[in-house]
């Protein structure tokens, strides 16, 4: 019997695909516990038009990276730390400091499990962090000034 899965199902497969399982598998555990439909034409039709919202979904969540990332070109953000002598700078700036300065100067909310190479910034001067905006496709960068005190 062919069935589309409403969920994912360990070592069955993963939501919304199409399978060919046994017959009573099908009727008395996977129908039976809300987790496939039989396959029939309306809801192949249905199954298609899930898809195409969820590709015009993604299409929109890249867009906005997009502009995110346009965003982010123009943005530097300004530090002050103390510094002793040689230029060695007492603590450092997190990634989640730079989200919180972002946040309130500009607006724009990130992730800080999103940033790439997530190291703490602790040299003066000017530093330039990659962030994943979206799926590994979109990569922004953030201009991070650090400047003694």
């Amino acid at each position: 019997m062919k069935v589309i899965l409403l969920s994912d199902v360990k070592k069955v497969g993963k939501k919304g695909q199409l399978l060919e399982v046994s017959d009573g598998y099908a009727r008395n555990f996977l129908i039976k516990q809300k987790l496939a439909v039989a396959a029939t034409e309306k809801s192949r039709e249905i199954l298609a038009e899930q898809k195409k919202q969820e590709a015009e979904q993604e299409a929109l969540k890249e867009q906005e990276a997009n502009e995110i990332k346009k965003a982010l070109e123009n943005i530097t953000l300004e530090f002050k730390v103390k510094a002793g002598k040689d230029g060695r700078v007492f603590g450092s700036v997190s990634s989640k400091q730079v989200c919180e300065e972002l946040n309130k100067k500009h607006g724009i909310h990130l992730d800080k499990r999103k940033f790439i190479d997530n190291e703490s910034i602790n040299s003066c001067g000017v530093t330039f962090v990659k962030v994943d905006l979206y799926k590994n496709k979109v990569i922004g960068q953030i201009k991070v000034h650090v400047s003694e005190c």
